[in-house]
């Protein structure tokens, strides 16, 4: 499949990377320094010191760039006015990191991300929206990291099946949407290439790092009650139970192109991650 976007607009481009310490962040500056662009990484803790509840950060984060990274808070307030202000300081492009299936989650869940779609796609300026499945990382650096360590891995999840995306093809789809041009307007779903049960996914683990991992079905309430257990706030547990009661259904199941399309090559397969992640760790 053809590349999109080849032509370049990263001479004297400042990119702002929202979230840059965080999962995908932190690998999308990396890909743009690479590409010799200037970055601008803001977080609470970064260099360049940007808090979605301090507005006082925002000016200088925004000042002169071109283009903005966003990946959103769940503080949906907040995510207008700083669009807003990113434009009138300059800013002409935005790439929104989104979940696949929000369009069909009613409301349940991703208020932050549904939030910076809108807002986005009412600046005026390009923009390009990628809503992606759960990230292959989610088993190493986020929700799944601790129970895969434990060897077990309890989820509401039933047969259904989740074309985890690689962080990393989706560091590479970002910078590439940051600095070429042919895709403003746009809405990228992304993906593995394949979808495999949770079950088929803790064995591929299991296999691969030479140590016992179960998986263990458990029911919506049994999955709150652990959640409780481990101190996630209420809010966070019925967003959780909202996002595995959207894939029960199957809304994420198929895997997607988005990969393909920006990339011009195949997304890369759970076992190829499973394999950096976790050989030799039996």
């Amino acid at each position: 499949m053809a590349r999109r976007g080849r032509r370049r607009l990263t001479r004297g481009m400042t990119i702002l990377v929202l979230g840059a310490t965080g999962k995908s962040g932190r690998r999308v500056v990396q890909r743009l320094r690479a590409r010799g662009v200037e970055v601008r990484a803001g977080s609470r803790s970064a260099q360049t010191r940007f808090d979605w509840q301090d507005r006082g950060t925002w000016a200088d984060a925004v000042q002169g760039v071109s283009a903005v990274y966003l990946v959103a808070p769940e503080e949906t307030e907040v995510i207008e006015p700083f669009v807003s202000q990113a434009v009138a300081a300059g800013t002409g492009r935005f790439v929104v990191l989104s979940g696949r299936g929000l369009d069909q989650a009613a409301g349940t869940f991703g208020a932050g991300m549904a939030e910076a779609e809108r807002a986005v796609r009412a600046s005026g300026v390009d923009w390009t929206i990628v809503r992606a499945n759960n990230f292959s990382q989610n088993f190493t650096e986020d929700l799944w990291a601790a129970p895969i360590e434990a060897g077990r891995l309890a989820l509401p999840m039933a047969e259904v099946g989740e074309p985890f995306v690689d962080l990393e093809d989706l560091a590479d789809l970002m910078a590439v949407l940051l600095t070429a041009d042919g895709h403003a307007g746009r809405i990228y779903d992304a993906s593995g290439p394949d979808a495999l049960t949770f079950a088929e996914a803790a064995a591929v683990i299991s296999r691969v790092a030479g140590r016992p991992i179960e998986y263990v079905e458990i029911s919506p309430a049994q999955y709150a009650e652990e959640l409780r257990a481990e101190r996630y706030p209420d809010e966070a547990v019925q967003s959780l139970n909202a996002m595995f009661a959207l894939m029960r259904a199957g809304h994420l199941a198929t895997p997607a192109d988005g990969v393909e399309q920006v990339l011009g090559r195949k997304p890369t397969p759970f076992t190829a991650y499973a394999e950096r992640a976790f050989r030799g760790q039996g």
